[in-house]
């Protein structure tokens, strides 16, 4: 069962409306981008894959195994949160979102509230899929590095925290159950 919402109730740019803007986060390999696709064609809203915004310096080195620095990360992000931003009606996007600055840098960027729905997992469970995975650029050696980076959103963010053991139809199915919850409130 997925956690309740955990909400910023405290912060005053933080409003009881659910936003318009989503972003399925996590470290590589937790199914962010089939999430949000299946999450934004369940709910009508715009996909975005973070990962299309990425310049290829960027894809060059997580190719090699490179992690990303920050000055590697500000432009990507503030890339594809602008371009969620632009976006007239809902929009879903996938993107690691591995700590709280960068979180708090796509809010500001996107100039809006978003809602990070953090999907999570055992290593063991996240490197089998990453295994199972065929033509793409993060290279499985990436996980340590990225599970260490990993900042899980607190309570002091908007966010639902969900568990990914399930299939992907039943994980969207769970986050369809979240978001009903937060607009009977």
């Amino acid at each position: 069962m997925a956690k309740p919402f955990m909400w910023m109730a405290a912060l005053p740019h933080v409003s009881n409306m659910m936003p318009r803007l989503k972003i399925v986060m996590g470290v590589c390999g937790v199914g962010k981008s089939t999430i949000a696709k299946l999450l934004a064609n369940a709910t009508g809203a715009a996909y975005l894959d973070g990962d299309h915004y990425h310049p290829q310096a960027n894809i060059n080195k997580m190719s090699q195994g490179i992690a990303l620095t920050d000055d590697d990360r500000w432009p990507w992000l503030q890339h594809f949160a602008q371009s969620m931003s632009g976006h007239t009606g809902d929009a879903v996007g996938a993107c690691s979102a591995l700590t709280k600055t960068y979180r708090q840098w796509l809010i500001k960027s996107a100039g809006e509230p978003i809602l990070f729905i953090s999907l999570e997992g055992s290593k063991k469970l996240i490197a089998q899929r990453m295994s199972a995975r065929v033509d793409h650029f993060m290279p499985s050696s990436q996980l340590d590095n990225q599970l260490a980076m990993l900042q899980v959103p607190g309570a002091d963010e908007q966010t639902i925290n969900i568990d990914i053991s399930a299939s992907s139809e039943q994980i969207t199915n769970n986050i369809l159950e979240q978001l009903a919850l937060f607009n009977t409130k």
